[in-house]
């Protein structure tokens, strides 16, 4: 009798605080948004940050709040886009379909290196050494930190530099911020031509570290008849809403760092 009152005691206790623990969890429910669950499945659930938000579930929290746009996942692209705007009742924005370039043409052949490096390191540790290998402080530093950092196995290193498949990108954005040298830039998929460098040296400087740089010479430029290339900075850029794909800059560049992308290897 002795044992049996203390124990009768604490489960009544347990009993009592259970009750009471389950009022409290009705009483400060936070109500579940029955559109949330619905937006995820739309989602890939490659949780790749792409979107700006922590995974597919912040983001679709966010579209739920109105702080992100149907479109808000890249990887999802229009089809995902099409089918949140429906669950919440509204229209997609139409957006054009974006894939990550490497804007760097200085592979082993063409650019040249400071130093020799027999030692498995990537990027980063790379950029630290000296500012990498190559003599171009702005070309790709060619250890694939970028392809590593791909879950959809859209980059490779090829001879030294990396390359993206645009048909596997999914512009989800993990290369661009893996990337030290900042060289990967979104490119419309429809893009026409583009100039394959982001070199700001003087054009002597591009020419003694690499055979292919931008040297900022204008000639691209200059024989553009959309005017849809502009040299600032030392280094030629593309309009890609005004290029026609003609070629004609291609054609006429002296350093081959042009490129067209229709269906054209741009490495």
């Amino acid at each position: 009798m002795e044992i049996l009152l203390p124990v009768l005691a604490i489960g009544g206790m347990g009993l009592i605080f259970g009750a009471l623990l389950a009022i409290a969890a009705k009483i400060f429910a936070v109500e579940k948004d029955e559109r949330l669950p619905l937006i995820e499945e739309c989602l890939p659930g490659a949780n790749c940050g792409g979107c700006g938000f922590a995974g597919c579930s912040a983001a679709a929290e966010a579209v739920v709040k109105g702080e992100a746009f149907a479109n808000v996942c890249p990887v999802g692209g229009a089809e995902s886009a099409r089918k949140i705007a429906e669950i919440m009742g509204i229209t997609a924005e139409e957006t054009e379909r974006q894939t990550a370039f490497v804007m760097c043409s200085g592979n082993s052949d063409t650019a040249k290196n400071k130093y020799d490096n027999n030692e498995t390191i990537d990027c980063h540790t790379a950029n630290r050494l000296g500012g990498g290998m190559k003599e171009c402080r702005f070309g790709c530093l060619g250890f694939g930190s970028c392809v590593a950092k791909c879950k959809f196995g859209a980059l490779s290193l090829q001879n030294g530099v990396a390359v993206v498949d645009r048909e596997k990108c999914t512009n989800c954005g993990a290369c661009m911020a893996e990337c030290p040298r900042h060289i990967i830039k979104r490119v419309p998929y429809s893009a026409k031509t583009v100039v394959v460098c982001t070199s700001k040296d003087k054009g002597k400087d591009t020419r003694n570290a690499c055979g292919v740089g931008c040297i900022g010479c204008g000639i691209c430029a200059k024989n553009c008849e959309a005017q849809a290339i502009t040299v600032e900075g030392n280094c030629a850029s593309v309009d890609y809403t005004k290029c026609t794909g003609c070629g004609v800059c291609q054609e006429k560049c002296p350093r081959d760092v042009i490129r067209m992308l229709n269906g054209v290897p741009t490495i």
